[in-house]
C-alpha cells in the first residue's frame, strides 16, 4: 500500500526531474542559439573582410569561400564609414554574445580577436590613428618590449671583430655577404634542393593530403624577399623577390617558411581542419592583419630551427648547396657565426618601426637605422623602410612572433618528436599570443 508520505515523495521527485529536464533543455537552447549566432557572426566577418579588401589591398591574403560573395563585395560595396560602423556592431555583437561550450568558446574567442584586427584596420581606413604600440595588442594580440638600442649595438661591437677591416660596418659586411651570393644560372637549382629538403624533413612529422603542392615564381620590385600566396585546395604560389641576389644561407629560410613547415603547411592544415573538417566559414578568408599573424610568421621562422635542429642548417648547407652554387663550403662556418650574431639584431627593424610609425624619428633616420643594424646597403635599407611603411606593426610577427612560438613549443616539449607534435597542434588550435605567454 502507498503511503501518502511515500505519494508526496514521488510527486516532489517527478517535480524535480521535470525541473532539470526543463532546465537541460534551456541550455541546449542557449547553447545552440549561440551556435546559430556564430555561423551568421562567422558568415558576416568574412563578407565585411571581402569588402574591407576593396579599399585596404593588403587585408585579404587569401580567399577560399563561395565566387559569389566575392562579386558581391565589389559590386554592394558600402561606403568607407558604413564599413567600419558595421564591424564594430559585429564586434560589439561577439564582445556581448555569452557561450559555454568549450568548442564554442574556442570558436568565438578567435572570432572576436579576428574580428577586433579587422575593427582596427577599419577604423584606420577613416582616418583613426594608432599606436605601434596599440596595433600591437588589438590586432596581433602582445604588447611589445621595451627595445634598447645599446644591445643592438654590443652586438655590432661583436660583428666587428668577425668582420675587421676599415670603414663603415655595415658596407663591410655587405660585401663580405655579396661573396655567398648564388649564380643567377645557380639560383632555381639551389632554391628547388633547399624546399625539396625542407619538404622531406616536415613530411616525416606533420602528414599532408597526398594533392599538396606548389608552384613557384620569381618576382622583381617588391618590398618583400619571399611571399605564399595561398590558392586553397592544398595548393600555395611561392614568389621570390630577385631585385638583389640571392645569398646561400636564404634558401634553407624561405625553403622552410614560405614552405615547409612554414606557411604552406599551415594554411593546408588551416583550410582541412578548421575550414574544412570543422565548417566554420570564418577560416574561408585568410586575413593578413590578425593575431594569427604572429602564429603564421613566427611559426615560420621557428620551422626553420625546428627542420634544422642545433647546426644542421650549416652542415647541409655546407655538403649540398655550397658546392652545387660554386662557393667554398670552407666558408660556410663563418658565414654561420655572422648569422648567429646578426640573429641579435632582428628586432631592430620593430625598434625602428615603432620609432617611425609613431613620428618620432624621419624617414631618413628610419633608412639610416635599418642600414646600420641590419648591416645592408642603402637600397636595401630604403626596401626595409617600404616594407614597414605597407605592413606597419606586421613587422614583430617575425621576430617577437618567433620568439613567442619558440618559448611556447618548448614548454611542450624538449624532444625533436614532441616539439613537432606541439608545432602542429599550435598551428590549429587558435591560440594567439596572450593565451601562449600565460
Amino acid at each position: 500500500m502507498i503511503t501518502a508520505q511515500f505519494r508526496q515523495l514521488t510527486i516532489a521527485l517527478l517535480f524535480s526531474l521535470v525541473a532539470l529536464l526543463s532546465s537541460c533543455a534551456e541550455v541546449s537552447k542557449q547553447q545552440s542559439d549561440a551556435s546559430n549566432v556564430l555561423n551568421q557572426a562567422a558568415e558576416q566577418y568574412v563578407k565585411l573582410g571581402l569588402e574591407l579588401g576593396e579599399y585596404d589591398k593588403d587585408y585579404v591574403d587569401a580567399y577560399l569561400g563561395p565566387d559569389e560573395w566575392k562579386k558581391q563585395a565589389k559590386a554592394q560595396l558600402r561606403s568607407k564609414q558604413q564599413l567600419a560602423s558595421d564591424i564594430s556592431q559585429l564586434l560589439q555583437k561577439l564582445e556581448n554574445l555569452e557561450v559555454a561550450k568549450p568548442d564554442l568558446k574556442l570558436r568565438h574567442k578567435a572570432l572576436f580577436r579576428n574580428v577586433r584586427a579587422m575593427d582596427v584596420r577599419a577604423r584606420m581606413l577613416v582616418g583613426e590613428s594608432f599606436t605601434f604600440a596599440e596595433e600591437a595588442r588589438l590586432i596581433y594580440d602582445t604588447n611589445i618590449p621595451q627595445y634598447d638600442f645599446a644591445k643592438f649595438d654590443q652586438a655590432l661591437n661583436e660583428i666587428d671583430k668577425l668582420v675587421p677591416g676599415e670603414g663603415d660596418l655595415a658596407e663591410r659586411v655587405d660585401t663580405f655577404r655579396s661573396r655567398f651570393a648564388i649564380a643567377e644560372e645557380k639560383v632555381s637549382e639551389v632554391v628547388n634542393l633547399a624546399i625539396a629538403e625542407c619538404k622531406k624533413r616536415s613530411d616525416n612529422y606533420i602528414f599532408l593530403p597526398n594533392n599538396e603542392r606548389f608552384e613557384l615564381e620569381y618576382v622583381t620590385d617588391k618590398s618583400w624577399s619571399g611571399y605564399n600566396w595561398y590558392q586553397g585546395d592544398n595548393k600555395s604560389l611561392m614568389q621570390i623577390n630577385q631585385d638583389f641576389p640571392m645569398q646561400i644561407d636564404r634558401a634553407i629560410g624561405l625553403g622552410c617558411h614560405e614552405g615547409y613547415p612554414g606557411h604552406h603547411v599551415w594554411n593546408v592544415l588551416i583550410e582541412n581542419n578548421l575550414l574544412g573538417k570543422n565548417g566554420w566559414v570564418e577560416y574561408s578568408i585568410f586575413p593578413l592583419f590578425s593575431p594569427y599573424a604572429l602564429i603564421a610568421e613566427g611559426s615560420a621562422n621557428y620551422g626553420v630551427d625546428l627542420a634544422f635542429p642545433e647546426d644542421q642548417k650549416v652542415i647541409f648547407e655546407r655538403d649540398v648547396l655550397f658546392p652545387i652554387a660554386g662557393l667554398d663550403p670552407a666558408t660556410a662556418e663563418t658565414l654561420e657565426q655572422l648569422n648567429k650574431l646578426t640573429a641579435q639584431l632582428s628586432h631592430a627593424i620593430t625598434a625602428t618601426a615603432q620609432l617611425y610609425l609613431n613620428a618620432e624619428i624621419s624617414r631618413e633616420q628610419a633608412i639610416e637605422q635599418r642600414r646600420k643594424y641590419s648591416l645592408v646597403s642603402q637600397q636595401r635599407a630604403e626596401q626595409s623602410v617600404r616594407f614597414i611603411e605597407q605592413y606597419r606593426a606586421y613587422v614583430l610577427n617575425y621576430n617577437l612572433g618567433k620568439d613567442i612560438v619558440s618559448a611556447y613549443i618548448s614548454k611542450q616539449s624538449k624532444d625533436e618528436a614532441g616539439k613537432w607534435q606541439a608545432f602542429e597542434r599550435m598551428l590549429t588550435e587558435l591560440s594567439t599570443a596572450s593565451d601562449m605567454m600565460n
